[in-house]
């Protein structure tokens, strides 16, 4: 069969994570090249890149995407009008960038974290969010984010500090404000990944002791339980209904009192965690070529 040209995407600036997530994108080309791939790394914002060679892009590791949202939805628009196989497709891309898709997620049944939308330009308001939440502490973050990025954990007290330091955030871009949520401390956020729509393997991410962030470039620790069976099915549902059409996804949530709730549907650039499971980057595999499959038999990037 004719071997086509696979985009595997990346950003520009490496470092800005950990190499433990830089290894799992090497890893991960080397393994896809040894399966017989025509695949490359290349930069998502790289101008000298000609799309149209590509018969498909898979959007791997874009991770400065919400720092250039404006340049990536314009690149979203080029992809598309070359009418590219990208995977995850575009209008999911363009959905899950911006958190407001937890509006759809809640309306259609799920259980999300509960949130109050800080819209752009607005003045924050401590005291009207602390009381719509009804805690005593929050968590607030950028619409569009990753890598907890300007995530703030605040008491009252320390909000009511803060109101110069979040208004001016709130010039910059539209914010979100939910609960702090004591058993992502306590018992840890599980993520589940699904390839193909397929249940693949889960982890459960601790946080470091006085810290509130899981990821592992700020500490957190990664752990392999069990899931429970009443969490996983939760998470299946969940991609069942907003990703079944996507080659790779995340489901990360909280188990509060056996319920799971959702903190994040991760379509974009999130990352795997494909050498804590056995054959989990085969999965990957066997799900990337079940997608490649719908292209041309002209078109077919596998040998």
């Amino acid at each position: 069969m004719n071997i086509r040209q696979v985009a595997l995407i990346t950003y520009q600036s490496k470092g800005n994570y950990s190499d433990i997530s830089e290894e799992e994108n090497d890893n991960l080309l080397h393994f896809l090249q040894e399966k017989g791939l025509s695949i490359s790394f290349q930069v998502w914002d790289d101008p000298a890149v000609d799309w149209s060679r590509f018969d498909a892009i898979i959007m791997k590791s874009p991770w400065d995407y919400f720092d250039k949202i404006d340049a990536f939805y314009t690149w979203l628009n080029e992809l598309e009008n070359l009418n590219c196989l990208v995977l995850n497709p575009l209008k999911t891309i363009r959905w899950n960038a911006d958190k407001l898709y937890f509006k759809d997620l809640a309306e259609q049944g799920t259980e999300v974290v509960p949130t109050v939308w800080l819209n752009q330009g607005d003045a924050f308001d401590a005291a009207h969010v602390f009381s719509q939440l009804a805690v005593d502490k929050i968590i607030i973050k950028p619409r569009v984010s990753g890598g907890a990025k300007n995530t703030l954990a605040l008491t009252q007290q320390e909000a009511a500090a803060a109101i110069a330091a979040i208004n001016a955030l709130l010039q910059q871009e539209p914010f979100m404000a939910q609960p702090f949520i004591p058993e992502v401390a306590g018992k840890g956020e599980w993520s589940f990944l699904y390839f193909g729509g397929r249940y693949s393997h889960s982890v459960l991410k601790a946080v470091k002791p006085g810290d509130f962030r899981v990821q592992h470039f700020f500490g957190g620790t990664i752990h392999t339980p069990e899931p429970p069976a009443a969490l996983l099915s939760t998470a299946q549902t969940i991609v069942d209904k907003f990703a079944s059409d996507c080659l790779y996804a995340r489901v990360d949530g909280v188990d509060i009192d056996g319920r799971f709730v959702l903190m994040e549907l991760e379509l974009i650039e999130p990352f795997l965690f494909l050498a804590t499971s056995p054959g989990a980057i085969e999965r990957y595999y066997e799900a990337l070529q079940a997608r490649l499959q719908t292209l041309p038999v002209s078109q077919n990037t596998i040998n």
